[in-house]
């Protein structure tokens, strides 16, 4: 281990800081040194082979396997002006394009990306690093994990893949390696450290791994990479008020990304998970009156009757405080840990309740579509003629990003005939 720590740290500053002191550990210190004081091993680099250490063995690894994504669509608008003040229009067609990375994760074609990157396209095309040219179809795409799975036909040709890294053992100040098309110039790497890890602020469900590594628009989708040359994440945005890279990108850890592009293949979509609760995350105050020692966990809200939750047995007003063992901060952290599992997967769940812990066994599962999916047509003399609507259950709101917990009826379809559609009725309402 000591050897390895001592590559990398050369690597990192080798060739960059070649004038700067460098942390030499004892492993490669002169024996005579152990015991010294840490002031003593900080010391220039002693030979021109410590001075050209670099990431290239990691780059060399790991590049071939991350891809540029192009995708296009095309889009009708009425722009002509004259027309267009008799509320009529000549519509006129234009091509919108989109440009990202994505990384190569099964050896017959299998490619993740973001789900932004391809959104709404009707055309998508992979250039892989040696600049051949696939055209690729969606497997799966999730809006809400962003991840989307793609497939070129290699016609039986071997890809280089990059293994994921699931194992969750990344620590906030490892080396990382972040490659990628930014502003479509052609693959780049640059690296970096794990600024952060579970950054639940970017989004409603992901615990995001924080770089500095520079990432910019194109990066998306790309690869995040560890020193042993494995898929840590998924890159996915940026935080800057200019556009470019100010030292703060996101990656999608690789244990939902693993998770996504098993569930696309075997599945077909990919799912996530839930236990039937509406959770919140614990702030300051909520944490006194329950009678935490500090603001953590999420407290349920709402339980769906008869859903994993229920089942084992948690109420409302529990607080989930970690699941198999990962603390849980916040919602978006519980929704990320139950994303990462199979459905079917039983959890430990510690709880707190009434002042003590205790832990329960909770069976994440797929949302059930409960009542049963019931569509029909509305006929008649009435406002809702022409509208096909369909009622609520979990399953459905899954489908379409809606609310779990939502009752009623949603619109599915409608007609261009009927009153309905005087009343401006929309697919989705």
């Amino acid at each position: 281990m000591k050897n390895k720590i001592t590559s990398i740290v050369g690597k990192f500053f080798g060739g960059a800081l070649v004038l700067s002191a460098i942390f030499i550990p004892q492993a490669c210190a002169d024996p005579a040194q152990k015991g010294t004081t840490p002031e003593a091993s900080l010391m220039v680099p002693q030979s021109s082979v410590q001075m050209k250490m670099s990431f290239a063995p990691v780059v060399k690894e790991t590049a071939p396997a991350v891809v540029n994504v192009y995708s296009e669509r095309k889009v009708r608008q009425r722009v002509d002006p004259f027309f267009s003040f008799f509320g009529r229009g000549i519509p006129r067609e234009r091509t919108e394009r989109s440009l990202g990375s994505g990384v190569i994760v099964r050896s017959n074609g299998v490619i993740v990306t973001n789900a932004h990157v391809i959104k709404g396209a009707q055309e998508m095309r992979v250039v892989l690093a040696d600049r051949r040219e696939f055209k690729a179809i969606l497997l799966a795409a999730d809006s809400e994990s962003d991840l989307a799975i793609l497939q070129i036909d290699t016609k039986g040709e071997r890809l280089p893949v990059l293994p994921i890294a699931s194992d969750n053992t990344l620590e906030v100040g490892d080396l990382v390696l972040a490659i990628g098309n930014p502003f479509g110039v052609g693959q780049t790497v640059t690296s970096g450290i794990v600024s952060a890890l579970g950054r639940t602020q970017v989004s409603d469900l992901a615990n995001f791994i924080q770089t500095d590594a520079a990432v910019n628009p194109g990066n998306s989708g790309g690869a995040l990479v560890d020193m042993d040359g494995h898929l840590v994440g998924v890159n996915t945005a940026i935080f800057s008020r200019s556009g470019g890279s100010n030292g703060i990108g996101f990656a999608i850890p690789g244990e939902l990304v693993k998770r996504a592009v098993d569930s696309a293949l075997s599945d077909g979509k990919i799912i996530r998970p839930w236990i039937g609760a509406r959770t919140e995350g614990v702030n300051a105050v909520m944490a006194e009156a329950l009678g935490l020692d500090r603001p953590r966990g999420a407290i349920v809200e709402e339980i769906y009757a008869g859903g994993p939750a229920d089942k084992a047995g948690i109420k409302r007003r529990d607080v989930v405080l970690s699941i198999d063992g990962t603390e849980i901060f916040d919602d978006s952290g519980l929704r990320f840990k139950l994303a990462t599992f199979s459905p079917g997967y039983k959890a430990k769940v510690e709880i707190w309740r009434d002042g003590k812990t205790r832990t329960v066994s909770v069976r994440a599962d797929t949302p059930k579509e409960f009542p049963k999916r019931n569509q029909l047509t509305i006929e008649g003399t009435n406002p809702f003629e022409g509208l096909s609507v369909v009622n609520m259950s979990p399953a459905l709101a899954e489908e379409m990003d809606f609310d779990p917990f939502a009752s009623g009826v949603v619109i599915a379809a409608r007609g261009r005939d009927g009153l309905s559609a005087r009343f401006r009725f929309r697919t989705g309402d």
